[in-house]
């Protein structure tokens, strides 16, 4: 361990001017950001807007920000210590003291805990003697461990998913003197969290839509939602007026967005870059715009109500049957020996149910069409697009073929979307929806099926958990943003596994897989 501690590299010389000019820099830009921010604000009074100053919340996120900033230049410096108590006078702080807002005292306490993980992972480092080196090496284990252990973390996150609107009822059944009636087991199959995971899905099914087009043929498509309204409105339209069932009008949604697919695709593909994602963007607003002026058609600002909810067979979700030839989830259930009572979650856990199997049912499709020739030669225009060409690859064929196949899984998106909400409107379907998509594709590691589900977790549910913070639950999802490109630049999950490897590679990578394991093990 001396020998190691002997050949760490100096630290970084400690200049108190240099640090003081960081500050004043940090402490400038944050009153440039907060002033319009925090500082002011306008409110109605007597039918008149008036400008409020809110200098004691102003002065507060300046403190939270400089302190913050210390604690870091500290770390830079290799002083946790220093760092170590800073976090821990900021945890204290922010879980003690009363603030102006509720929002500063979560951040507060949020950016101590952060400083007090960080020291301590340093000072762990320094008192082992642990080297760049030796931080390197332990990072490439790490991620060949989560590589080679996907399909096991797989298995568990499915078989979760799967149970997790009767999580409560097993939990307390199989442990109800320990976490039976705690709160926590309670609300984990509530009609809340199961709602929201259902949302969560769907933007799994969106992501996982876009990844064809941006992660595997490396196409910049800034007009996704474009297909995600264009199966919404068709569904609703074909239920509306020709009174077709969830079931049947589903496939012909993504039939009628992979058309529009390659509609949009056919004359753009010879574009590339920035130039392409001009293209899609405007294509996407061409499509909001129509749904605006269509009136007789899409109901234009109004949009369309009344969409029939899905079922099965003969079988509704409602409390009473309006259709001949049909019969409630309750009544169904009445002429067998298990009877049920009327609840408004049947339908919500039927809703989650439908999109958990439409995403199984895309990720099998995308993994199986990946290791294809299709999928292969995706890869290979992603890779370099010239090269592709040389071998012989029709680009053209090849990216309609992305491009139809991604508007499908967003049609299907759509439509379950259109029914999920019983009513739709352009106002659902802007670019930000597209920005959301695209930021999960790449925050969850482009080309990687589990690191955009787990993108998607993270920001579609860290809005929600905020929610009781009204306007500045936005501010969360930025702060998860950016801590998401801090930590993982390149995505939470950034490998991705060639198709084709050569036995000896397959062999070696097994090999280290195993030794890697037996490290961690030690």
């Amino acid at each position: 361990m001396s020998e190691a501690i002997n050949n760490l590299p100096p630290k970084p010389v400690f200049d108190l001017q240099a640090v003081a000019r960081e500050l004043l820099i940090t402490f400038a830009i944050g009153v440039g950001i907060m002033i319009p921010m925090v500082l002011l604000r306008t409110t109605d009074r007597n039918s008149k807007l008036v400008i409020e100053y809110h200098w004691e919340e102003m002065l507060f996120a300046l403190i939270l920000l400089v302190v913050g900033r210390l604690g870091l230049i500290f770390l830079d410096k290799q002083k946790p210590m220093p760092t170590l108590i800073i976090g821990l006078a900021m945890a204290i702080a922010g879980w003690t003291f009363e603030f102006p807002t509720e929002v500063l005292e979560v951040f507060m306490l949020a950016a101590g805990i952060i400083l007090i993980i960080r020291a301590g992972l340093a000072l762990w480092r320094e008192a082992k003697g642990v080297t760049e080196n030796d931080r390197e090496n332990g990072k490439k284990r790490r991620e060949l461990l989560l590589k080679h252990s996907t399909g096991y973390i797989t298995i568990v996150v499915i078989a979760i998913a799967v149970i997790l609107p009767f999580l409560t009822d097993l939990l307390q059944f199989i442990l109800p003197s320990i976490w039976g009636d705690s709160g926590f087991v309670v609300g984990l199959s509530s009609r809340y969290v199961v709602d929201v995971f259902t949302l969560i899905f769907t933007y799994i099914l969106l992501a996982w839509g876009l990844n064809i087009v941006v992660g595997y043929a490396g196409l910049l498509d800034l007009g996704f939602v474009a297909f995600y309204a264009v199966g919404s409105y068709s569904f609703a339209i074909l239920a509306r007026d020709f009174n077709l069932g969830f079931w049947t009008a589903l496939p012909l949604a993504g039939i009628i967005a992979m058309t529009s697919g390659l509609v949009l695709g056919f004359p753009v593909l010879k574009l590339r870059g920035d130039y392409f994602a001009i293209v899609t963007l405007g294509f996407g607003e061409i499509v909001r715009i129509l749904l605006l002026n269509l009136y007789d058609l899409t109901g234009g600002p109004d949009g369309i109500n009344g969409i029939p909810r899905p079922g099965f067979g003969n079988v509704v979700f409602a409390r009473t049957a309006k259709v001949d030839g049909t019969q409630t989830f309750t009544d169904f259930f009445s002429n067998t020996f298990w009877q049920i009572d009327y609840s408004t979650t049947h339908r919500i856990i039927f809703l989650y149910y439908i999109v958990l199997v439409l995403c199984m049912l895309v990720a099998i499709f995308t993994i199986r069409i990946r290791k294809q020739p299709l999928g292969r030669a995706w890869e290979a225009l992603r890779e370099n697009e010239i090269a592709a060409a040389s071998l012989g690859i029709n680009r053209t064929n090849i990216k309609l073929a992305a491009f139809a196949i991604s508007a499908t899984w967003g049609g299907f998106a759509g439509a379950f979307f259109a029914s999920r909400q019983g009513f739709i409107s352009p106002e659902s379907y802007t670019f930000i929806e597209s920005a959301i998509i695209l930021a999960i594709v790449v925050m969850g590691g482009m080309g990687n099926l589990m690191g955009i589900a787990l993108a998607a977790i993270i920001l579609i549910g860290l809005p929600e958990l905020f929610r009781d913070l009204n306007e500045y639950r936005m501010a969360a999802f930025g702060f998860g943003l950016v801590l998401i490109m801090i930590w993982r630049p390149t995505g939470l999950i950034s490998f991705r596994d060639p198709t084709v490897l050569l036995f000896g590679k397959k062999k070696r990578e097994h090999e280290e897989a195993v030794d890697a394991t037996k490290e961690g093990n030690s």
